[in-house]
């Protein structure tokens, strides 16, 4: 079985995606996110995304309480509502969820959060976001067992039983261990993991699990950075192979289990 990790960043084509995810025949979850469609809804209700960055380069979405109502908005309903129609369209029994249902991510809330904001270093206390540590194998299983197609948004559940921010690839590198599954493609709106974000030649094909932190140092920017991260953990947890793929073209999971994009694999090969 493999774990597909759909980006929401503006260009990836959902139809593609989902016209091909239908055509698979092995067991598989998705996990989507939807950082273009939450932008655009957080302007419309007055309420513009906050972007931080911590010290050591990351960036991710300041979510304080209202920020989180908009996030379950978009995520659990209006886009994973969309993506289980289209599925169901396309002949697929997908059910949707999102991980604070039966606590199916569970994960650690950050009690504080260290960021940079020009050129100084702050802390925020008030940020539901955390770090996913858990995934309920045994709620995927019974659905996969039972035929259905899980298609997952990336809330996650607090050891305080409260709701919390995190980050969709590493939800989808843990699903992925907690299923041992053998592949995890993590599509975005690039080819892959590039050198130069503005040269799509630049493509990495291929990248070893030990060439992943110089990749990270040299060459990732934005949420490239969080992506091989994701990647690292997965392979550190037994997945055999992490694919960066293209997600606006047809045909692209098949293309990316035919190692199209940047594969990235546990050892280095020969």
């Amino acid at each position: 079985m493999f774990v597909v990790k759909i980006g929401g960043s503006r260009g990836i084509n959902l139809d593609y995606v989902l016209e091909d995810l239908a055509r698979q025949t092995e067991p598989v979850v998705l996990v989507h996110g939807a950082s273009d469609e939450l932008n655009r809804i957080s302007e419309q209700l007055g309420k513009p995304p906050r972007m931080v960055t911590s010290p050591s380069g990351y960036t991710s979405r300041y979510t304080d309480r209202e920020t989180l109502d908009i996030f379950a908005m978009v995520y659990c309903g209006k886009l994973n509502t969309r993506i289980v129609e289209k599925l169901q369209q396309f002949g697929v029994n997908a059910v949707g969820l999102s991980g604070v249902d039966g606590r199916l991510l569970e994960g650690r809330r950050k009690p504080s959060i260290r960021i940079v904001e020009e050129g100084k270093t702050k802390v925020l206390h008030d940020d539901f976001t955390g770090k996913v540590e858990k995934a309920n194998a045994g709620l995927l299983r019974l659905l996969l067992d039972a035929g259905y197609l899980p298609v997952i948004s990336p809330l996650a559940i607090s050891h305080e039983r409260e709701a919390i921010n995190v980050d969709g690839d590493r939800a989808a590198a843990v699903i992925a261990n907690a299923l041992g599954a053998d592949r995890l493609i993590i599509l975005s709106n690039t080819p892959g993991f590039l050198k130069d974000v503005n040269d799509e030649s630049s493509l990495v094909r291929e990248l070893s699990r030990e060439g992943i932190a110089q990749a990270i140092e040299t060459y990732a920017q934005g949420r490239m950075k969080k992506k091989l991260l994701g990647a690292q953990e997965a392979l550190d947890e037994g997945v055999k192979e992490v694919v960066l793929a293209d997600g606006r073209t047809p045909g692209c999971i098949t293309a990316a289990l035919g190692g199209q994009g940047t594969v990235i694999k546990a050892t280095k090969e020969g």
